[in-house]
């Protein structure tokens, strides 16, 4: 108690004042109450209750049931830079004493401590790619206005770049106060598109961290008159938003990374990628997760340059068309299909989750395609093995239904509020009249 009460004089000191003990819907948005500083105690013994059957896709607990109390990991406690006022606390939802099953969190908890049963730390970088507009008379605008003055792509232009110090200093000055070690970022492809670069850290800490990214992210665009957006792809004739998943397997004794064997990959690391491909089909339901998401997997669309999407259930080694690329200059399997709407603590424990059944059942990974599957005709790609990725959201969700993988990592409860939840989506979508229908149908026929 006395170690807790000298935290809490540190906090004050620093200028806390409220506490969040967060988790996320299933959309992967925070949740929690606030709790004044000096209450900190009593939160992290359980004390703040939560109705979370009234919350998207996190379980059907009526108002005749029990609550969720949700317990913080008051090590993991972040002091937001841009706003010292404020400290999230990641939290564990607990339903009568045990982990409830539809918390997001708990789920990568549970993935990730299988892991330690084998002996292994899953260390996990992330590359978010989002874009940072404004709402105008004429539409949305990116954040600057100028991003269009170097036709046909803004991608790594530094004058674009500079433009947006704006909004790309602040962000980078809070994530390295955080520690998150940035070592670069970017202007990407599309109009006020960014991408930022920092350190890998374990895949917990990496959950935790990009939901506080996202929180970040939309607070500076704000200061900027703006919204940070994590559609994945916001205007059909701009690039896509995505949100590589970057993973590798160490060693829980030492740290090494045991992907790597004598400058190249080692036979763990291709039973991993071989279980991620045997899975990919219901892994795209989570790391795609929405209507939108399945509009970026094409080689080119409304654009006037190749998108740089992936588009085949397969994997290279500098292959960028591909869902999975085990890249030659880092040993890490990346997954190219995430995109920016993912749920950090859903996506990464899916594919840590099948990387693993890999290494367990020891599967064989098939040749790497190291070609531009852009512009090989059918019988080849028929021929390399290359199969599409999932088209849509509904045949994602075909494959998340069908797979006892899937089902045996979300639990039988999960698997069946996923499913749910994006159902409706994907039902919505399908009754929607859209623009471009009117245009096409309206008077033709």
């Amino acid at each position: 108690m006395d170690d807790l009460n000298s935290k809490i004089r540190s906090l004050k000191e620093q200028g806390v004042e409220y506490v969040f003990g967060f988790y996320v819907d299933i959309n992967g948005a925070p949740k929690s109450k606030c709790v004044p500083v000096e209450s900190l105690a009593s939160m992290l013994g359980g004390s703040e209750l939560y109705t979370v059957g009234a919350l998207e896709g996190m379980g059907e607990l009526g108002p005749h049931e029990d609550e969720c109390a949700g317990y913080p990991d008051l090590d993991r406690m972040i002091v937001l830079p841009w706003d010292r006022r404020f400290a999230l606390i990641p939290s564990s939802l607990r339903l009568d004493g045990k982990r409830y099953n539809q918390d997001s969190r708990n789920l990568l908890l549970n993935v990730t401590e299988e892991a330690a049963e084998l002996g292994f730390v899953a260390n996990v970088g992330i590359e978010p790619e989002f874009y940072v507009v404004r709402d105008t008379e004429g539409g949305w605008e990116p954040l600057v206005a100028s991003d269009r003055i170097n036709p046909p792509t803004c991608g790594y232009d530094i004058e674009a770049t500079m433009l947006a110090e704006p909004f790309l200093g602040p962000m980078v000055k809070y994530m390295n106060e955080l520690g998150w070690g940035v070592y670069s970022f970017d202007h990407e492809g599309g109009d006020g598109q960014y991408e930022f670069n920092f350190r890998y850290a374990d895949a917990l800490t990496m959950a935790d961290r990009m939901t506080v990214f996202r929180l970040m992210a939309k607070h500076v665009a704000r200061q900027n008159g703006c919204i940070a957006t994590f559609m994945p792809k916001p205007f059909q004739d701009d690039f896509g938003s995505a949100s590589h998943i970057n993973i590798s397997i160490a060693s829980a004794k030492d740290g090494e990374n045991l992907f790597a064997s004598g400058g190249g990959y080692s036979e763990l690391a291709m039973h991993f990628v071989a279980g991620v491909l045997e899975h990919a089909r219901a892994i795209s339901a989570v790391v795609c997760p929405t209507v939108n998401s399945y509009k970026r997997f094409t080689s080119k669309g409304f654009m006037d340059e190749i998108s740089w999407a992936p588009i085949f259930q397969a994997w290279g080694e500098n292959n960028r068309t591909l869902m999975c690329r085990m890249p030659v200059n880092r040993h890490c399997l990346e997954v190219r299909t995430a995109d920016s709407a993912v749920n950090y603590y859903l996506g990464i424990a899916i594919v840590l989750a099948a990387g693993l059944d890999g290494i367990k059942r020891k599967l064989t990974a098939p040749e790497p395609v190291n070609v531009d599957t852009y512009k090989l005709a059918p019988t080849d790609l028929v021929d390399r093995g290359c199969v599409p990725l999932p088209r849509t959201l509904d045949e994602a969700l075909d494959a998340f239904q069908e797979s006892d993988f899937a089902r045996d990592v979300f639990g039988e409860e999960f698997h069946s509020t996923f499913l749910k939840h994006k159902r409706q989506e994907g039902h919505e979508f399908r009754t929607v009249v859209t623009e471009w229908e009117i245009q096409k149908y309206l008077q033709r026929i």
